[in-house]
């Protein structure tokens, strides 16, 4: 299994390390190309005006979006969630645009507010989220599935084959949520496989 993580900015050895406890093997993703043969792709936590910034210089917003209108996963975390935000309010600032949600950024204030908490996640269980200048998803809509809450906000939801959290899974040693994703990795591995094989019978 061969997952990307986004490797522009942010808490990407972290990913790497939770991939590679789970024996996926970890990709770093800065051009296009690196995205090429990925059963999956992590956009991590970090600064998202400065990845949204980098996303579209290297032109990986173009080449991301096409990953996902096939229907490879994509799970973003903290600033991942607001890069995959359809709507950043108070903020013009760019982002892929692919999940139906509206997010504010650092609305639980700045680094010296950071928390953990107690969650409930639907089909994983009790989960001790870690909160750092994270945002709060505001709004949700067109099937936006919620997975967990906190104080009435959702901080997991999952949109067919977006995964989003507002929280850091990958600063504890937890492996459940990329246990989860990996799963939808390898739902898709498996229909693109099976695509694969048909043109190949076909030619």
């Amino acid at each position: 299994m061969k997952v990307g993580i986004l490797a522009l900015q942010g808490d990407v050895r972290e990913h790497k390390r939770i991939l590679t406890k789970l024996d996926a093997e970890p990709v770093e993703v800065k051009l296009p190309q690196d995205l090429e043969d990925l059963d999956a792709l992590i956009i991590p936590g970090g600064e998202s005006t400065t990845i949204g910034m980098l996303i579209k210089k290297y032109k990986l917003d173009i080449a991301i979006k096409e990953k996902h209108k096939l229907g490879m996963p994509i799970y973003g975390a903290c600033a991942g969630a607001i890069i995959l935000a359809k709507n950043i309010i108070g903020s013009s600032q760019p982002k892929l645009a692919l999940a139906d949600i509206s997010i504010k950024r650092n609305e639980y204030g700045s680094q010296i507010n950071s928390f953990e908490a107690n969650l409930s996640i639907k089909d994983i269980g009790d989960f001790k989220g870690i909160f750092i200048r994270a945002p709060i998803i505001k709004s949700f809509y067109n099937g936006c599935q919620v997975l967990s809450e906190h104080n009435n906000h959702p901080v997991m939801v999952r949109q067919n084959n977006l995964l989003i959290t507002t929280f850091h899974p990958e600063l504890i040693n937890d492996t459940r949520i990329h246990e989860y994703f990996l799963n939808m990795a390898q739902e898709y591995k498996q229909v693109r496989d099976m695509q694969r094989d048909i043109e190949k019978s076909d030619e």
